[in-house]
């Protein structure tokens, strides 16, 4: 198979391409490199330097390396930022969706899975969220995925076109063969930036929130390994390969761990503690957000390899040592 993965330079996508070619797939990578990394690119997949946005790039991509589907990655992800320029989300998240959707429609390629986010459930009031709990994001960078997912959906019922909509937890870890893991600086993940903590790239990790009604007052969140997330993509070509319907399925582990529990997991693991600093919360950070993964499993046989917090952390922590290292 020929898979077009769009933000291929970035860390899920990096995960991903080297997940396709470990399998035998050909791969070809999109990137305009505004956050990605061109050295995480596999060496085997062919790299384009341009934007997923951009239809008539795409449509030549798509052509000239007989694409038979698109896992769609490219986009921003900073919560924070979303609020403060919300228009860039809308155009670099919403827009470049639709014009990508809509190049790959032209060109026949009906196969496509997309990289949404647990963002769009908002604020949730029961746990664990499943796939028909309630969307109602309250950022734009949550409201502009689930754009994408109404696009998809609609453009599925006009189109001889089908897709996988995921929609992530929180993703952590790296490679365990230590290829890729996550690279940019100003990530904002907890397990990325504990690991940055305690080695002293930056001065403390803040924790937002101690006042939660959690078992110890501080958030609690699902963790997932990225190489189990980038098996679930691989699930979900296969299943539009065989002719599956479209779907929209969590990808999680089922259970969480609150800050406090993940700042004892690195302290631990690294052996010196993480030094943190007790912030008040952030506005619209939800008490707990937590996946059932039922459908996953189900539906694509999906078993995690990767669900042990420590294991998380360690590849995490490996990897973050191994940047910028002399």
């Amino acid at each position: 198979m020929s898979v077009l993965v769009t933000g291929g330079a970035g860390y899920i996508g990096s995960h991903m391409t080297h997940a396709l070619l470990d399998r035998g797939d050909d791969v070809v990578v999109i990137d305009n490199l505004a956050t990605g990394v061109r050295a995480l690119v596999a060496e085997r997949a062919i790299f384009v330097h341009g934007n997923a946005g951009d239809a008539d790039l795409v449509g030549k991509v798509l052509k000239e390396h007989k694409v038979n589907a698109v896992i769609h990655f490219a986009g921003s992800v900073v919560v924070p930022d979303s609020v403060s320029d919300p228009l860039a989300y809308y155009g670099n998240n919403t827009q470049t969706s639709r014009n990508l959707i809509d190049a790959c429609i032209k060109a026949g390629v009906d196969r496509f899975v997309f990289s949404s986010t647990a963002a769009v459930y908002g604020m949730p009031e029961v746990m664990p969220v499943v796939e028909a709990s309630p969307t109602v994001p309250i950022n734009p960078y949550g409201r502009s995925k689930l754009m994408t997912e109404w696009m998809l959906e609609d453009a599925a019922r006009a189109h001889d076109f089908r897709y996988v909509a995921l929609r992530y937890f929180n993703v952590a870890g790296a490679d365990p063969k230590g290829r890729t893991g996550q690279s940019t600086p100003r990530a904002t993940h907890l397990i990325k930036r504990a690991c940055q903590a305690a080695l002293g790239r930056v001065e403390a990790l803040d924790i937002f929130g101690t006042d939660y009604p959690t078992k110890d007052g501080t958030g609690v969140r699902d963790y997932i390994h990225v190489s189990d997330l980038a098996n679930a993509h691989v699930h979900a070509l296969d299943h539009l390969e065989m002719g599956g319907e479209a779907l929209t399925l969590n990808c999680g582990y089922g259970h969480g761990f609150s800050v406090r529990e993940v700042v004892d997991t690195v302290s631990r693991v690294v052996g010196a503690r993480v030094p943190t600093r007790e912030v008040p919360r952030r506005a619209g950070d939800p008490a707990a957000v937590v996946a059932d993964p039922t459908r996953l499993k189900q539906l694509f046989q999906w078993q995690p390899k990767h669900d042990n917090l420590d294991e998380i952390v360690k590849s995490a922590f490996a990897w973050e040592r191994r940047l910028n290292s002399p």
